[in-house]
């Protein structure tokens, strides 16, 4: 690896806990397993082994199954995993993760919305932006996987 990277929780102290105040916020109300859920196919499809690492731990430490841990990066193939509301929030988490190549489609949005309320469906939306931010600031200051600081 080359030169080492700037330590942002250090570097943006202020950036650094708006986003775990967010983060928090995100949390609230939502079953754990599938914030678990949201955050390991997030990271999966930004490549972030640092944030899959962890929360596949987390995700573990909460009492996950692993044949659901290891079906969520194929979790259209193995649908009976998973709730309808688990898979809702898995096509959500895509679409909104990979939102350059076709926007948020309206058939995902409306299975998400018929599935949360309101309230749920926010909650599950700034989650999915606080994992991406996450990634991203994981993969920008090139984190390693297994060296969770928390």
């Amino acid at each position: 690896m080359g030169a080492s990277r700037l330590d942002f929780a250090k570097s943006a102290r202020t950036a650094f806990r708006a986003l775990v105040g967010f983060d928090a916020a995100a949390r609230e109300g939502l079953d754990p397993a599938l914030v678990e859920l949201i955050q390991i196919r997030a990271s999966h499809l930004n490549h972030c082994a640092y944030c899959l690492h962890m929360h596949t731990n987390d995700a573990r430490k909460a009492g996950e199954s692993e044949d659901r841990l290891h079906m969520v990066a194929v979790w259209r193939e193995a649908r009976h995993f998973y709730t309808e509301k688990e898979q809702a929030a898995l096509a959500l988490t895509e679409a909104v993760t990979l939102v350059a190549d076709e926007g948020v489609p309206d058939d995902v949005y409306a299975q998400a919305a018929a599935c949360f309320d309101d309230t749920e469906l926010a909650r599950v939306l700034a989650l999915i932006c606080t994992i991406n931010t996450w990634n991203r600031v994981a993969l920008a200051t090139a984190k390693v996987a297994g060296t969770d600081e928390r």
